[in-house]
């Protein structure tokens, strides 16, 4: 649905009197499951923008409290849950505000990756080591993040016959079929959900704050481990695999992970030499070299 400023505004004056002098305005750069604003200068409205999405509020209502202690980066502090009115369907919530510019919003200069690599890995082996008793499974509310890749099964396998004209497709399905034959067999592991290049933010280049736990579940680890090739390269990519604490098979399933990903995206553009098809099958061409050096 369309969420305007208007909406918000009312929402935050109906629901919220004191808050409603405060100035309110979009974050300059916005998200799809959400739409975020700025209210005053320390907190942050955001707002489920489908109901696919609207399950989520609760969830991170809930458990973000219980996380953050255990974590030694920022994550978003919930301090109001909004609910549905007749302008608007679902509940919603207003945070603490994490001051810091998203990663995928910065030229490569502004980002030790590096050092981020090593805060990025301890924060998730941070996270997978809180207690996961009572948390909530992975499924449809968060994509099945958190279960095994298996779930995206046919639809990996439709996009490689799609895309059979543009990309390697035995080293596709090698590197899938390695993915579907590995198990998680321990307890589940706290997981973000989407960890992506936007969810992390920076300041003086370094990490200070993961965002958007939308997707936050128990299960297997994997799918958080897809910005390995999203996001870090070379020196920086290898220091986030060696201080991961996971084992071989969690990165086999990974990179199946990260392959249904860029195929799936790379088979629905039109354009396959726009700048998105091109880092997609820079993704992809990564995947498969590295699975290809673990078989020599």
């Amino acid at each position: 649905m369309e969420i305007t400023l208007t909406l918000v505004t009312n929402l935050i004056a109906q629901q919220f009197p004191q808050w409603a002098q405060l100035p309110i305005k979009p974050v300059e750069f916005d998200g799809w499951d959400n739409r975020t604003f700025r209210l005053g200068s320390q907190m942050t409205v955001r707002m489920p923008s489908a109901q696919c999405y609207a399950a989520k509020v609760a969830i991170e209502q809930k458990w973000l409290p219980f996380l953050a202690p255990h974590l030694s980066i920022a994550i978003p502090m919930p301090l109001a849950m909004g609910q549905p009115t007749q302008q608007y369907s679902w509940q919603w919530s207003i945070y603490r505000w994490i001051e810091g510019t998203s990663a995928n919003c910065l030229h490569k200069d502004a980002l030790n990756l590096p050092l981020i690599a090593q805060q990025l890995s301890q924060f998730l082996n941070e996270l997978h080591s809180i207690s996961s008793s009572g948390a909530p499974l992975s499924g449809t509310h968060n994509f099945f993040r958190g279960d095994h890749p298996r779930v995206y099964d046919t639809e990996t396998k439709n996009a490689i016959a799609q895309l059979k004209n543009f990309i390697d497709v035995n080293a596709c399905e090698t590197v899938w079929k390695r993915a579907l034959s590995s198990e998680w067999t321990k307890n589940p592991f706290w997981i973000h959900g989407d960890m992506s290049a936007g969810n992390i933010l920076i300041q003086n280049k370094q990490l200070v704050g993961v965002i958007d736990f939308g997707g936050m579940a128990v299960g297997d680890p994997a799918c958080d481990l897809v910005i390995a090739w999203t996001f870090f390269s070379g020196e920086s990519r290898t220091i986030f695999k060696e201080l991961i604490n996971l084992d071989a098979q969690t990165w086999d399933r990974a990179r199946g992970w990260a392959l249904w990903k860029a195929l799936i995206t790379l088979a629905r553009l039109k354009d396959k030499s726009c700048p998105e098809a091109v880092k997609q099958q820079n993704i992809i061409e990564t995947i498969l070299y590295e699975q290809q050096k673990t078989q020599v």
